[in-house]
């Protein structure tokens, strides 16, 4: 019957987690405490103080199958082994399921069963046991903190087994006697073999076999777990039971809800496991997105409403992404590779949503693989590419994103639960979803000028750039953004034209071109008028001057003034056509 239940002792949790009488649903968070907060729950205990109640789904009968669940973390190694492994539950008896309480379970688990590692100081992300040392729970038996020392009393410390030689006793260099926690269970389940036994044999004083014996009683004896149990076997009320409990606070966020909802009813692929997969694999690539991104692409992708709506989330809707995950997949790491095509990466992508449509496109019209390399799409990659560089500059995909997004889609389809995408599209559509975005207008000059106060290196400034030059090889970020008249030069300015520019002008794209590495390293610091000379002669100076969008005036330091006014005509006018 659901309610408070009575309570049990610590050392019955962790029989209950060795025999998968506790398990965790899918839609449970990753373990995330720290070491120290581990021993920090560990001396609370030892202090007597209460470590709150907790919240478990008595799940039986055929709700067993209905949701996927995981084992205890038992060995945590911080970014390499943190996901917990997932469990049939076909053939198991009834079992709890932990709702509220699996960080404190899981500590008190890896405290007394298992090991913590985490990356030493100055040592590298790959995993090997010297980066990532493991460490096991041990009380100091010697001595407890002073009050001037720490607001904990007793001194658990996870120890490197290496130094502890994972050891039941084992002691350090200033003398002080550390007793492995987890020993405690052994030593009150042997009957012949407890801790007078065990006192005895290491010559263990009486006040360190009385804190021995109070670590015993923390585990064995006092009634530290309490839990209120649910027994309804509806699985919604499960879900909306663990979303009521965490949304009240900070560390847990709507798209944390969304996706324990969204992994809660996936029964055909492990879906927390191959989002975090994919996540990481766009990572690789350079683009930092989240799973907010890929929740919201599930949404373009397939749902007629594309907010992130609690109620979007159910059963059929996410029985259509599981029957279309691998194409999903492919086609978000299709698109990311096309995008890092483009020279963008995560500081330059300033809007993934602004990506959405091209998604989409690839998607539903089953052209995603390996789309970028394909000598056929190279137009339409050059017509993918203008679009995105002006949509990101028109910073269409803003506050209000979602509206936005429904707009682009009907460029696609008119109705997605009756047809993906319209026949008649044979191309990428950027003139028709510009034309369903119901505030996009042609861009005037005030905002043009805007743009190119852009500094060098700033957000947008490569998404212009990039507009302004597009003939450059962008895949292998074989370009640099170059100052025309060179950095080093600007104090060589007239004090005239300092008061009236100033580096913010001289810093911004009036003064800026994107060039090939190798053409810059060989610019070096030269003056523009010396790289010019040395690059032009007769002939190709007027399509030097084009393709470098440099104005056709006296070049010479002392006429800054005329050089920017001149160069900024030209890029409005550029920018006006490229942008609209």
């Amino acid at each position: 019957m659901a309610g408070f239940q009575t309570p049990i002792t610590i050392a019955q949790a962790i029989e209950h987690i060795r025999k998968n009488e506790y398990l965790l649903p899918a839609f449970q968070r990753d373990f995330v405490w720290s070491a120290e907060q581990i021993e920090k729950l560990f001396d609370s205990l030892m202090k007597g103080f209460p470590i709150s109640s907790m919240l478990f789904w008595k799940v039986k009968g055929e709700t067993k199958t209905d949701f996927r669940f995981y084992k205890f973390l038992t060995n945590y190694i911080q970014y390499h082994k943190i996901c917990n492994e997932a469990i049939s539950t076909d053939h198991l008896n009834d079992f709890h399921a932990i709702l509220d309480g699996q960080q404190r379970l899981t500590s008190l688990y890896i405290g007394l069963c298992g090991s913590y590692a985490y990356k030493g100081y100055m040592k590298r992300w790959d995993y090997s046991e010297r980066n990532f040392p493991t460490k096991h729970l041990y009380l100091n038996l010697s001595r407890k903190y002073s009050e001037e020392e720490s607001d904990k009393e007793y001194i658990f410390e996870f120890i490197d087994k290496s130094i502890s030689k994972e050891s039941d006793l084992y002691k350090d260099n200033d003398g002080n006697l550390w007793f492995r926690a987890g020993k405690i269970l052994a030593l009150h389940q042997d009957y012949n073999y407890g801790i007078d036994e065990f006192s005895d044999d290491n010559n263990i004083d009486k006040e360190s076999k009385r804190m021995l014996r109070h670590l015993d009683n923390v585990i064995h004896n006092q009634l530290n777990i309490n839990y209120y149990e649910e027994d309804d076997q509806k699985p919604d009320k499960a879900v909306n039971i663990f979303v009521r409990i965490n949304s009240g606070g900070t560390a847990l966020t709507f798209s944390n809800i969304l996706m324990s909802i969204a992994v809660a009813n996936c029964k055909k692929i492990d879906a927390r496991t191959e989002i975090k997969n994919l996540v990481d694999c766009i990572r690789s690539k350079g683009f930092n997105i989240s799973q907010d991104f890929v929740l919201k692409a599930f949404l373009y992708l397939y749902h007629k409403d594309v907010r992130s709506m609690i109620t979007s989330f159910n059963f059929g809707f996410i029985e259509l992404i599981e029957n279309n995950w691998g194409k999903i997949r492919d086609s978000i790491i299709s698109l990311f590779d096309l995008i890092r095509s483009f020279g963008l990466n995560d500081y330059t992508m300033t809007s993934y949503n602004a990506s959405l449509p091209i998604l989409y496109y690839l998607h539903h019209k089953n052209i995603y693989d390996n789309f970028h390399q394909k000598i056929k799409n190279r137009e339409e990659c050059l017509v993918i590419r203008k679009w995105l560089f002006s949509i990101l500059l028109r910073r269409a995909f803003g506050a209000s994103a979602d509206s936005v997004l429904m707009q682009s889609r009907k460029a696609f389809t008119s109705d997605i639960e009756q047809y993906y995408i319209f026949e008649d599209i044979i191309s990428f559509p950027a003139k028709k979803i510009n034309s369903e975005i119901k505030k996009f207008s042609d861009v005037g000059d005030d905002y043009i000028e805007d743009l190119l106060k852009s500094q060098k290196d700033q957000r947008y400034t490569f998404s212009i750039l990039a507009m302004l030059y597009p003939n450059l090889d962008y895949r292998n970020n074989n370009f640099h953004q170059d100052h025309l008249h060179p950095a080093a030069s600007f104090e060589n300015l007239s004090q005239e034209d300092k008061d009236k520019y100033g580096w913010n002008v001289y810093n911004s794209i009036l003064n800026l071109q994107m060039l090939d590495a190798n053409e810059n390293e060989s610019k070096n610091a030269k003056s523009l008028v010396d790289w010019i000379k040395e690059q032009t002669n007769t002939n190709n100076k007027e399509k030097f001057f084009e393709n470098h969008i440099i104005p056709d005036v006296d070049l010479e330091l002392d006429n800054f003034s005329e050089f920017i006014e001149e160069r900024k005509k030209i890029l409005i006018e550029k920018l006006r056509a490229l942008i609209n």
